[in-house]
């Protein structure tokens, strides 16, 4: 070989290898989420997300490496956790919900953020805007506001006779208030009357259920947060022993007992998350990328508990169901 031929393949050879190297880079993904390991969805939409990267070129234990923290919706833990995360100094963090958004951002105002599981975010002060967040933050809303009112209608539908609706929130969400002003205007026009249900607590539930249901004609709506969730099994149980008929705003409660659920398919946010994530890693910016929100509501139908309460679904609701638990 030339000397001069030698010298090409030489130096070709070593521009080729910083290349080569990022090729084979590990990317950090940080992982926050607002459920517990053990919720009946909190694995499932870690698994989403995993399943949803992998198309895009990103494999764990290849060529992307995730720390997952549970924070349970806890303040303090979520606070702990946060620093954590940070302190790994991860490409981007996937965080689910408000609370983890807002210790995340408290921890690291320049860390990529991309979440789901939010209702408010520009009013909880996520995002600057939805069209262009600015800052470090975007991701997915889990719902609109002009949805509230869907749950209540939807609640009169199927018992008739409700008078009284108790709108189980969390008052510590900014989206709680909201969300309870949005039924409250719809009660009006129904002619329900509507009153809030703060939840603090695992003790407070059955307290304030049994009371509310002590007066005839009541009926619950529980609105989606990390703190009903939390507690969704001891609300779903309940609401049966006091014969409360009850509408929820996530999918998966109806497979649980519950009697009716209309929202997103909230497994779909995470899927949708990992396209973000992919496009941060490829060097998106986050202040460039449009807050989403969910684009179809899922009704889902209990028989088993309708039948329970005494209700006979109308036809005209049933032909609108997207599935029917027998």
């Amino acid at each position: 070989m030339r000397r001069r031929d030698f010298i090409k393949v030489v130096v070709g050879s070593a521009a080729a290898w910083p290349l080569a190297a990022r090729a084979q880079e590990t990317r950090h993904i940080g992982v926050l989420m607002n459920v517990g390991p053990e919720h009946p969805e909190g694995q499932p939409y870690i698994a989403a997300f995993r399943q949803a990267l992998q198309p895009l070129g990103w494999t764990e234990g290849r060529n992307i490496r995730i720390d997952i923290r549970w924070g349970e919706n806890d303040v303090d833990r979520d606070r702990k956790y946060a620093a954590e995360l940070v302190a790994l100094a991860p490409d981007v963090i996937l965080a689910a919900g408000t609370l983890s958004v807002t210790a995340l951002q408290r921890a690291s105002r320049t860390l990529p953020i991309v979440f789901v599981a939010v209702s408010d975010p520009v009013g909880a002060g996520l995002v600057a805007r939805l069209d262009r967040p600015g800052g470090s933050t975007t991701g997915f809303m889990i719902f609109e506001y002009c949805l509230s009112g869907k749950w209540l209608e939807l609640l009169k539908q199927i018992a008739p006779n409700v008078r009284r609706a108790g709108i189980i929130r969390d008052a510590a969400n900014p989206a709680g208030i909201a969300q309870f002003g949005a039924i409250r205007t719809t009660g009006s026009s129904l002619g329900v009357d509507v009153s809030p249900i703060d939840i603090r607590d695992a003790a407070d539930i059955e307290h304030a259920i049994a009371d509310f249901a002590r007066s005839p004609n009541a009926g619950l709506v529980v609105t989606p947060s990390a703190s009903s969730s939390a507690h969704i099994a001891q609300i779903v149980t309940h609401a049966a022993r006091y014969k409360l008929p009850a509408v929820y705003g996530e999918r998966f409660v109806a497979a649980l007992g519950g009697l009716i659920s209309y929202g997103p398919e909230n497994i779909d946010q995470f899927r949708h998350a990992a396209d973000y994530v992919d496009r941060i890693l490829k060097g998106e910016k986050p202040a460039d990328m449009p807050v989403q929100a969910p684009t179809k509501y899922e009704l889902v139908i209990n028989l088993k508990t309708a039948k329970a309460l005494g209700l006979a679904i109308p036809p005209a609701v049933l032909a609108r169901a997207d599935e029917v638990i027998e």
